[in-house]
């Protein structure tokens, strides 16, 4: 037999529309498959709702507050790091623990992208070209053609995925003359006033 915080919402539908049409309890529970007492405890508004089963969260609000601060202060903390920082701060729990609270922030491991530096002759090109176009009116950047041009390694995955760029915490900055691609191919496309061209 039910007990009162086994009664569904249907469940208390039916014993309120049972008791209307002038059925006893002991009817009413027979009908719906549930103890006397749950009935009765539902009809006089005694009928409160089971706790929680199960293990009781071994961190609180203000620990998860803790360890999401040093989560963001270093986004190359490992897992042992994290938890000997949270450790310090009060708060003693196991690697397990940590990983849980990380996933349910959002956080998920990665390796960092490496996003090469612009050297001095790459940002004083960017600069001039800034500054002749400065100036110029719509007529003008109607006639213009950007050309884009893109390496792709055949390794990566080419889905959307990928498509997001990632976060600055997560990059590794370098200065490379190369791109690094191990095995690729160009893409080229174009970018004018009306539009963007088809890629190649």
């Amino acid at each position: 037999m039910g007990k009162t915080a086994d009664l569904t919402a249907v469940q208390k539908a039916i014993i309120d529309t049972l008791k209307q049409e002038g059925k006893t309890q002991k009817e009413i529970s027979e009908q719906i498959g549930c103890s006397q007492s749950a009935v009765s405890r539902h009809l006089s508004g005694k009928s409160v709702g089971r706790k929680k089963c199960g293990r009781k969260r071994c961190t609180t609000r203000r620990g998860d507050w803790a360890l999401r601060k040093i989560v963001e202060k270093d986004r190359f903390l490992t897992l042992g790091d994290l938890r000997k920082q949270w450790t310090e701060s009060g708060v003693e729990t196991s690697r397990a623990t940590v990983y849980r609270r990380v996933q349910e922030m959002g956080y998920r491991c990665c390796i960092p992208q490496v996003k090469p530096l612009l050297n001095q002759k790459q940002r004083q090109k960017r600069l001039t070209w800034a500054t002749e176009k400065q100036h110029w009116t719509v007529a003008q950047w109607s006639k213009y053609v950007i050309r884009k041009s893109r390496c792709q390694s055949l390794e990566e995955d080419w889905g959307e995925g990928n498509a997001k760029m990632p976060e600055v915490q997560c990059q590794v900055p370098t200065v490379s003359d190369g791109l690094g691609c191990h095995v690729s191919c160009w893409c080229w496309s174009t970018v004018f006033y009306q539009g963007q061209g088809q890629c190649s």
